[in-house]
């Protein structure tokens, strides 16, 4: 019996530690990383409405970022990354009849449900208009004991890899709801440049650090701006 009660009892220390509120940050810019996947026959109209949803959203009071990627290779799938003035900016967004609307509409020519993530900022780029033509989104997911562990690998990697050739924007974000779930933005100038970044020492050093905190698969994918 008492084995059966240290295994409930360290199961829900763990899920208490991944559910923990995320730290205070000074920055009150509220982000929101949505990914999408459309059915392959809706390709073209899901990018449609992604893209009128970003015209518009972008005329809203607070809207700092709207950016739609579409990904290389399924291209069926799409990734939103938005960035507002703070969290009631971006609840009115929510909540906007537009924004409902244009959702609905998505609806039928998915794959899946959206699948939206409240983030805070761990180590951002100053926030710009400059687009690249490679973006690189990596879901991290570690073992919520090695949340702040993480944290102290991405933010170094971060500063260093800002300063590598061709690198445009740099941000690493982290998951209000489950806390110990990153993502890391990454927008290269070009091909050439993001694939010289992962054969740099730091680029390497960074994933031999980041691998046994790792609690699913490191998950990279390659996008383009729509």
């Amino acid at each position: 019996m008492r084995p059966f009660i240290h295994l409930v009892l360290a199961t829900a220390m763990t899920t208490i530690a991944a559910i923990q509120p995320a730290p205070a940050q000074d920055d009150a810019t509220a982000y929101l990383v949505t990914y999408i996947d459309a059915l392959a026959a809706s390709t073209k109209q899901s990018a449609a409405l992604l893209k009128q949803l970003a015209d518009a959203s972008r005329k809203e009071p607070g809207n700092l970022r709207f950016e739609v990627l579409q990904r290389t290779v399924p291209s069926n799938q799409f990734l939103v990354l938005e960035a507002w003035k703070d969290k009631a900016a971006m609840d009115a967004h929510m909540a906007a009849a537009a924004t409902k609307q244009l959702r609905e509409k998505l609806q039928p020519l998915l794959l899946a449900p959206i699948d939206d993530r409240t983030s805070i900022a761990t180590s951002v780029s100053p926030m710009q208009a400059a687009r690249g033509a490679i973006y690189v989104a990596t879901h991290v997911d570690v073992a919520p004991p090695n949340r702040e562990k993480t944290i102290g690998v991405l933010k170094p990697f971060a500063d260093v890899t800002r300063k590598d050739a061709g690198s445009v924007r740099f941000d690493v974000l982290q998951q209000t709801a489950r806390t110990n779930h990153f993502t890391v933005v990454e927008v290269w100038k070009d091909q050439k440049s993001s694939d010289a970044h992962e054969l740099t020492a730091h680029g390497k050093a960074y994933r031999a650090d980041l691998a046994p905190m790792l609690g699913a698969l490191y998950d990279q994918r390659f996008y383009k701006p729509l």
